[in-house]
């Protein structure tokens, strides 16, 4: 059936949550992202010529190995003396030598392939717009060409495992395309047959090998295979079904059959019509996409392309592109982290490089992290599934880097993983011996508990938990000044070197020892171990103030006021940790005290996280500005990230942390619930509004403790907020300066109203 197609192309398409252009995407940044967790793609929307450049989520270079250096522990006394000894480079020259895994660089994730589709018109193309629809999750594409009409649109659905491209014309025979498929690997063979397109390849020798079909069918004209591709000629319309699969069975296995894949995704839906799989692609998006609304106000400078309100934002009067963003990166974290596959990446799901940047991995010093941060306050909890999948595999892993390289029981990962789990120190001794990236990773996993409730989730995650918690028990060791415990060798990321005793191993494992202690009572499981952690807990090093006013960085009082590196690491404890909070007042201006001194700049990841922070310190205004930085051109600024034409964050290059850490910190800028009171816990309703938020309202945000938030304001002011709890217990609320009890049953609205 032929599409009818829209004729106002000089106005934003219709919709709440739209990414709209123009032109077509000339780089990889200008292009628009779908993914459904498996398959990702980048939607550049041309007319005449439509590239789709897609990748699978388990297309990696390097084969299923080790990393742990096997007799690593006998050097662990020395590189603690001579650190002791102030003998850095000596001991940063020996952990070269001696300790660092093998090898000392991880794989990287890869592109899969391209898709092609020349479309061959009457005319050149006019009156050209594409647009992303948030709430659809779908890439569409409009032109005109001797006076027919033509759409394109593409979707990646999770319920079918396949990403779907249709294109339509609004005049019966009108579309001759031909489709093809490619691959950047260079060894990789097409061939077609039957109205398939069928792309083989491997990443090298003996590593993953992978398959990708599509499917092509018509309406109408004729179809012919020629030269590895599919001519379409006279069509009424177009449909390609794309999937795509390797060998990699597991973490530890290439066993598995990538055509036997890709021919049983393909079977499961064969039958069903494109309207159908649309229709369940909806469902099972909306499901979570609309959880959460969001309406910071709307002006006429929400309908300019997003290109040019992106280069405007700085200038006021656009309060929704805020709203946008915060959108952007809840659709970013559904399409590229479902259950089944791997874990958001440095880039999400999205890569189209064979050397991405930083390997495209998964850096967990803060970037890993920061890819869930929106999950439980953005209502995405399904999303983080991947994650901690991943965190079992890892706990194996780094069991053995534990004994070999510590000669400590349980597991330990220290600032990176890639899809074969590696869990060794990499890259260089002076920031890659860092043992707490395993201990951060695994607290996301009693913050999902103390958002649910659910202690069958914990029961069964809580292996990776206490064994987390285990390996510091043996790797502590008693500061020979303060008889104090603390951890070493290690650094505070990314900056400092190799030292004992950095503040934020201290602050995360304080907090991993207390989760832990906690989770054991709430199971009754593992008595001992609990009072263990809680004594050693109190006899980590405290949270120090040193001599500028400032919270140390380290056990010296030896930080630089006008150091403005990217990493503020010591403010763990601030966010996303609770070592610090509002209510202790020396240790929060002290904390506040070095933010300041890092400055309003830095890369886009950055100011993700300096959002989240200024938050976190009450201060609006403050976090606004840091978000403003963050909600610009790419190059604007010299030295500071911003975002790409297509909304990507910008370290630069494009880092998917930021889009997610922005997503996080203008939740915690309507809503905070770190805190446990005397009556539960402490939510705090707009505890961060900035002034250029005066009206607005938020929907469906959820709070610890197991309630979902509504929040409305006007003028700065709350007017009535609806906490809805998941079970009965109580909880404290903090409008403004003012904290109330409440009892609450499941189930049963708690209304706030405001003054």
């Amino acid at each position: 059936m032929a599409v009818p197609i829209a004729t106002a192309f000089a106005a934003a398409p219709a919709g709440d949550w739209i990414l709209w252009y123009d032109r077509p995407a000339v780089k990889w940044e200008e292009a628009l992202p779908v993914g459904n967790g498996h398959l990702g793609a980048m939607v550049f929307g041309g007319a005449e010529k439509e590239r789709i450049q897609f990748n699978e989520h388990t297309v990696w270079t390097g084969v299923p190995r080790s990393y742990a250096r096997r007799d690593a522990a006998k050097v662990l006394p020395e590189l603690r003396r001579l650190l002791f000894e102030g003998k850095q480079k000596q001991a940063e020259d020996l952990a070269m030598a001696e300790f660092m895994g093998e090898p000392i660089r991880q794989m990287a994730y890869q592109p899969c392939g391209d898709l092609f589709i020349e479309t061959k018109t009457p005319a050149p193309a006019e009156k050209h717009r594409r647009w992303l629809d948030l709430d659809s999750a779908t890439a569409i594409t409009e032109w005109t060409s001797g006076g027919t009409g033509f759409r394109r649109e593409t979707f990646a659905s999770h319920s079918a495992s396949l990403i779907f491209t249709s294109l339509s014309a609004d005049k019966p025979g009108s579309i001759d395309a031909t489709i093809r498929l490619s691959s950047p690997h260079k060894k990789h063979s097409v061939n077609a047959r039957a109205g398939v397109l069928t792309l083989r390849g491997t990443v090298q020798d003996d590593g993953v090998a992978f398959e990708a079909r599509a499917v092509v069918r018509a309406t109408g004209g004729s179809l012919r295979e020629i030269d590895g591709a599919i001519e379409i000629s006279a069509a009424d319309s177009l449909e390609i079904r794309l999937t795509a699969a390797t060998n990699v069975q597991s973490w530890k296995s290439l066993a598995a059959d990538p055509a036997k894949r890709v021919e049983e995704t393909l079977a499961r839906s064969s039958n069903s019509s494109l309207a159908s799989l649309r229709d369940a692609h909806l469902a099972d998006h909306r499901a979570l996409f609309r959880r959460v609304s969001i309406d910071l106000g709307r002006t006429p400078q929400s309908d300019a392309a997003t290109d040019k309100r992106i280069a405007n934002f700085r200038n006021g009067g656009d309060p929704h592109l805020a709203a946008l963003v915060f959108q952007y990166g809840r659709y970013l974290l559904i399409g590229s982290s479902r259950a089944g596959g791997q874990p958001a990446n440095l880039q999400g799901i999205w890569n189209d490089s064979l050397r991405p940047p930083w390997d495209s991995k998964y850096t967990c010093n803060i970037n890993t992290q920061m890819n869930y941060w929106p999950a439980g306050p953005a209502n995405l909890f399904e999303c983080e599934e991947p994650l901690f999948t991943a965190l079992h595999e890892l706990r194996e892993s780094g069991q053995t880097t534990a004994r070999e390289q510590y000669g400590a029981n349980g597991w330990v990962l220290h600032h990176n993983f890639d899809l074969w789990r590696g869990t060794a120190p990499i890259n260089h001794s002076n920031h890659g011996i860092w043992v707490t990236g395993g201990a951060w990773l695994s607290l996301h996993l009693w913050d999902r508990f103390l958002f649910t409730g659910d202690e069958d989730f914990l029961l069964r995650h809580w292996p990776v938990l206490r064994d987390a918690a285990v390996f510091f028990i043996d790797f502590l060791v008693e500061d020979p000044e303060t008889k104090t415990l603390i951890s070493g060798p290690s650094n505070s990321p990314e900056q400092g070197g190799l030292v004992m005793g950095p503040t934020m191993d201290h602050q995360i494992i304080r907090q991993l020892f207390k989760a832990t202690a906690e989770a054991a009572r709430v199971l009754g499981t593992d008595a001992e171990l609990s009072e263990k952690l809680d004594a050693m807990a109190a006899r980590i090093a405290p949270n120090k103030i040193g001599r500028h006013g400032q919270l140390q960085e380290w056990m010296q009082d030896k930080d630089d006021p006008k150091n403005q590196h990217r990493h503020v690491s010591h403010l763990w404890g601030v966010y996303p940790g609770a070592d610090i909070t509002w209510m202790d007042e020396g240790l929060f201006k002290a904390a506040r005290q070095s933010l300041v001194h890092r400055g309003d700049g830095a890369t886009g990841w950055s100011m993700g996280w300096k959002t989240n922070l200024w938050a976190r310190f009450l201060d609006g205004d403050r976090a606004y500005l840091i978000l403003s930085n963050l909600l610009q051109p790419i190059g604007r600024t010299k030295g500071m990230g911003g975002l790409y034409p297509n909304l990507f964050d910008a370290h630069p290059p494009f880092q998917i942390d930021g889009n997610f850490g922005a997503t996080a910190g203008i939740a915690e800028m309507l809503l905070q619930s770190h805190i446990r009171g005397k009556d539960g816990f402490l939510i705090h309703l707009l505890p961060a509004l900035p002034k250029d938020w005066p009206d607005g309202s938020v929907k469906g945000l959820r709070a610890r403790g197991g309630f979902t938030v509504d929040i409305g304001w006007k003028q700065g002011v709350l007017t009535k907020a609806t906490l809805l709890p998941d079970r009965d217990g109580s909880v404290q609320v903090k409008t403004g300066d003012r904290i109330q009890s409440h009892s609450v049953r499941k189930g049963v609205p708690l209304v706030i109203e405001g003054k």
